[in-house]
């Protein structure tokens, strides 16, 4: 079947949802930092598919935002490729609905391929699953939406480790929906590591059954603009959702971090920890609503934007907010801004560390607390080394 009637359905009402609000703008409050609306992404052309070798086990590859290859996945996880069937998962669509998200209507619209993950009930996947997009640019600007949708049903535990990477010049229009049923659990890494000339807009939308468990951790290295969105519903009571980032934005770059956590159950904590280190003129963005529904009772939620300022020039927006209707809450919200300690500095340097080493020293010790909440050691090594080789890199530059 080439024609699926829920594919002519969704892509009717994205594109109905992106034609009303078109490229968002800074006269949209969530967008107010980062504007879309003067860039040409609607002009660039549609990517084509690209090839790729085999892929390794517990690995999907996307290419241009196609399915390219997927090695095989450990028993209790199964694959599918929702293009040609003739009936979709019923959560397709409806963890991030297009109404009022231009982006995700555009996705909608002009998705390449999308694709289905689902942990089997009870299973506890000890191997990471990789989910790798790539673009491959051609000589001119392309574009490209990729579709995941992750389904972790009852009691199955897994960790997904999401990586965006490519070359040319594209726009990347990726949207993750992520169901935990009860008692699931996910750890959820993400890695954006574009290309210099590429523009990047990631939204999750994640939403948690009772007592399910949701731990995300968001490393944004690459893109000249760049947005993650996450919106992330706490339905259910004793579900457990944190979310830590770490940014390193330089030359011009603008990366933005961008989180709606909406709590409707009672007994939910939830906790948000981004880092963003800025140097040149590069420009960050924090903005983090947490949403308390009157039936949330006994909510714990925080959220804290520590910014790194290693030049005048850089710039750093942040907008966290509280919007609270029950009464038994603890909720806080924080954000700071400063310079390296000159104190920790001159206490390197007085044990015979060069400045540049020392002050890179101290970049990835305040990054170093984001990149510890991954636990599994085979992820966070590699990460934790490939920061120290941008940070080295930034440093020669």
């Amino acid at each position: 079947m080439t024609n699926p009637v829920w594919r002519d359905a969704l892509r009717e009402q994205g594109q109905a949802a992106f034609d009303r609000l078109g490229l968002p703008s800074r006269k949209i409050e969530s967008w107010h930092y980062t504007d879309l609306s003067q860039t040409d992404l609607t002009y660039y052309d549609l990517a084509e598919p690209g090839g790729l070798p085999k892929a390794a086990p517990g690995v999907l590859h996307l290419v241009n935002g196609y399915f390219a290859a997927a090695g095989v996945m450990p028993a209790g996880v199964t694959l599918e490729r929702l293009e040609n069937s003739a009936q979709a998962d019923p959560l397709l669509g409806t963890l991030l609905p297009a109404g009022d998200l231009p982006l995700v209507g555009l996705n909608a619209g002009l998705f390449n391929d999308a694709l289905l993950l689902r942990i089997k009930a009870g299973c506890k996947i000890e191997t990471p699953i990789s989910v790798i997009s790539e673009a491959q640019g051609s000589g001119h600007p392309t574009q490209f939406h990729g579709r995941l949708l992750v389904v972790i049903e009852a009691g199955a535990s897994v960790t997904l480790m999401e990586t965006h990477r490519g070359k040319g010049r594209y726009f990347s229009n990726w949207v993750a929906e992520i169901a935990l049923a009860e008692g699931a659990s996910l750890q959820h890494v993400t890695v954006q590591d574009e290309v210099g000339d590429a523009i990047h807009v990631g939204t999750i939308g994640v939403e948690l059954a009772a007592h399910a468990i949701y731990r995300g951790v968001i490393l944004q290295l690459g893109g000249k603009l760049v947005r993650r969105e996450m919106h992330a519903l706490l339905a259910g009571a004793q579900a457990d959702f944190s979310l830590d980032g770490a940014t390193l934005a330089l030359g011009s770059q603008h990366i933005d971090n961008t989180t709606r956590v909406i709590h409707r159950a009672p007994g939910c904590p939830s906790r948000q920890l981004f880092k963003t280190v800025l140097d040149d003129e590069g420009h960050g963005v924090f903005q983090g609503t947490l949403l308390v529904e009157r039936p949330a009772q006994k909510t714990s939620a925080h959220q804290l934007s520590r910014a790194l300022m290693l030049s005048d020039r850089a710039a750093m927006d942040n907008k966290p907010e509280l919007e609270i209707y029950a009464d038994d809450v603890k909720c806080g919200h924080g954000a700071t801004i400063g310079d390296i300690d000159d104190q920790q500095l001159f206490y390197l340097r007085a044990r015979g560390i060069d400045e540049a080493a020392a002050r890179k020293l101290l970049i990835e010790a305040f990054l170093a607390d984001v990149l510890g909440q991954i636990s599994d050691p085979t992820l966070r090594d590699p990460l934790t080394d490939l920061l120290h080789q941008r940070l080295s890199r930034a440093e020669a530059a």
